[in-house]
């Protein structure tokens, strides 16, 4: 008896890097390059109409076994009131899909910590997507690709360079996910680096990493940090614009986040009598690093850098509702900061 594959796959969650390898894989099966790209849909759920989705969905495969169709932002088309008529046209697609189809639904989304646990922001178990697969499990699955977590980073880039073929010592490990932090695309492509710089014959140490991780875009953030606290707004501002032309809104948006985090938390240790050292020991820090945020740190009052950490949580919440674009956001944030 021959067990029937699921037709609908979601993938949850906002490791790109993660995304990238799931499709990589399900490009792979459908054999050749050439074959594979013949037989793949790519849609945006942006600007996609259930007409269009439903046509590339019922299409006939060409001398493969399935078809592939993939959804970015997939969600899109049904954010907001009053979309009841054509969520339920879309699950009715989701009911009617043939064996020969694959539809591989991409969902931006975050989990945060509430209660105990981790919580998808989007994909809840209430959410009426959710609540389909549920009862259908037959024919879907939900394939998470969630960022790692600080404390998972570390595991994350041992991982990945064994999967390359190489290793990091502990202390470029260390440095590494210092300069990166979250950020598994950007890991990725420094991992492949640091690899390729020890030709794979040994492991990769922190003077590799400083060596050959690219330092510029971390040193602009400690010079946009110490422009604001100098109250120089003219550098804090290009600075932010310079780190705007070479990375995209959210992952710089993440790393400023992360900045002033720690910079709350050491605020916090010094206030309490301690000192640099302290900083670096409590916070793992690598040396360099906690001289850096322990002087930033000294640069700002407690209150100060909570109100700042408030309002970068408060971007964070309205860029992901759609209420308010990133980059924008930031300008005025840190024009007003350094002025």
């Amino acid at each position: 008896m021959t067990t029937e594959k699921p037709t609908v796959y979601i993938l949850r969650g906002d490791d790109r890097e993660q995304i990238e390898s799931r499709l990589h894989d399900f490009s792979a099966r459908l054999g050749e390059p050439d074959m594979a790209e013949m037989n793949t849909s790519h849609l945006e759920g942006k600007s996609i109409s259930l007409n269009d989705l439903r046509s590339a969905a019922l299409a006939i495969p060409f001398l493969t076994d399935r078809r592939l169709v993939i959804v970015e932002d997939a969600l899109q088309p049904f954010a907001g009131r009053g979309k009841e008529k054509d969520r339920e046209a879309f699950l009715e697609l989701l009911n009617s899909l043939p064996q020969t189809t694959a539809l591989v639904l991409v969902i931006p989304d975050s989990r945060k910590y509430r209660r105990g646990s981790f919580e998808w922001e989007t994909l809840q178990k209430k959410n009426w997507l959710i609540a389909w697969t549920v009862k259908n499990p037959e024919k879907a699955i939900i394939l998470d690709c969630a960022l790692p977590t600080d404390a998972e980073m570390s595991q994350w880039v041992r991982a990945k360079a064994a999967e390359l073929g190489g290793s990091l010592s502990p202390a470029a490990v260390s440095m590494l996910v210092e300069y990166v932090g979250n950020n598994t695309q950007r890991a990725a492509q420094e991992i492949t680096k640091l690899l390729t710089y020890v030709n794979f014959a040994r492991p990769a140490d922190d003077k590799d990493v400083e060596q050959v991780t690219a330092q510029d875009q971390q040193a602009s953030i400690f010079d946009m940090v110490d422009a604001i606290g100098n109250r120089d707004g003219q550098t804090a501002v290009k600075t932010l614009h310079i780190l705007l032309e070479d990375s995209d809104a959210l992952p710089l948006f993440g790393m400023i986040v992360r900045q002033f985090r720690l910079m709350l938390q050491a605020r916090e240790i010094l206030d309490a009598g301690g000192n640099q050292a302290e900083v670096a020991k409590r916070l793992k820090q690598h040396s360099y690093v906690a001289q850096k945020i322990t002087g930033q740190a000294r640069q700002f009052s407690l209150s100060a850098l909570e109100e700042i950490y408030h309002q970068l949580l408060q971007i964070d919440l309205e860029g992901k509702t759609g209420g308010m674009d990133v980059g924008l956001a930031l300008d005025v944030l840190i024009a007003q900061l350094a002025g």
